[in-house]
C-alpha cells in the first residue's frame, strides 16, 4: 500500500506540474525546484540540474525526459512510468485544445496578444532555468570558458545542439587529462553540491 502510495504521489506531483510549464523543457526547473526541491525534498538541486542536463542530451521532449529521469531517480521503473504520464496526460488535453481553438481564433487580436505575452514569458523562464543551472554546473574558469565557447560557437558558427553536447563531453575529458597531467587539482563538483555530498556522507 505504501508503495503505491508513493507512485500515486508522484503522479500526482507531476501531473500538477505539466499544466504551468510553459515554454516546457528548461522551463520547467522553477516549478521543479520547487515542488522537487523543496517541498517534496525528494532531490537536492544539484542532482535536479544533473539530471536535466542529462535529459538535454536525450532524443525527445526534455520535459518528457527530465520527468521520466527524475521519476526514476524517486521511484525506479514504475516511478519513471507514473512521472512519465503524470507529465504526459495534461500536456496532451492541453495542446490538443489549444490547438482545435487556435484554428478558430489565430486572427483575434487578443490571441495574438496573448501568445506574444506568453513567449516573453517563457523567455524569462528559461533565462531563470539557465541561471540555476549554471550555479550547480560552472564550477571553476576551465567550465566557465567552456560554456562562453559554446554560447558562441552556436550563435556564430550555428552548431547544431548534438554537436555542442559532443564537443562539451569532449572538451570535458580532455581539460580533466591535461589538468592532472600538470598537476592542477580537478574540481568536478561546485562548492553546493560538495556540501550536499559531505552532508549525505556524514548523514550515513
Amino acid at each position: 500500500m505504501k508503495k503505491i502510495v508513493s507512485l500515486l504521489n508522484i503522479f500526482w506531483v507531476f501531473f500538477k506540474m505539466s499544466p504551468v510549464t510553459f515554454g516546457g523543457g528548461y522551463a520547467m526547473i522553477p516549478i521543479i525546484e520547487r515542488e522537487i526541491v523543496y517541498r517534496k525534498k525528494w532531490m537536492k538541486m544539484g542532482e535536479v540540474s544533473d539530471t536535466l542536463a542529462l535529459a538535454g542530451t536525450a532524443p525527445g521532449a526534455i520535459a518528457i525526459n527530465a520527468s521520466i529521469f527524475i521519476g526514476y531517480r524517486i521511484g525506479g521503473v514504475l516511478g519513471a512510468i507514473v512521472a512519465m504520464l503524470g507529465a504526459l496526460i495534461p500536456t496532451f488535453i492541453i495542446v490538443v485544445t489549444i490547438g482545435s481553438l487556435y484554428l478558430y481564433f489565430q486572427d483575434n487580436v487578443y490571441v495574438q496578444a496573448a501568445f506574444k505575452g506568453i513567449s516573453g514569458a517563457v523567455v524569462a523562464l528559461i533565462t531563470y532555468a539557465a541561471i540555476k543551472i549554471s550555479k550547480t554546473s560552472i564550477i571553476d574558469k576551465s567550465t566557465a570558458l567552456l560554456s562562453i565557447v559554446m554560447v558562441i560557437g552556436m550563435i556564430v558558427l550555428k552548431l547544431h545542439p548534438i554537436l555542442v553536447i559532443v564537443l562539451g563531453a569532449i572538451l570535458g575529458i580532455v581539460i580533466t587529462k591535461v589538468k592532472e597531467k600538470l598537476g592542477i587539482v580537478v574540481k568536478l563538483e561546485n562548492d553546493e553540491k560538495e556540501k550536499e555530498s559531505h552532508q549525505v556522507h556524514q548523514a550515513s
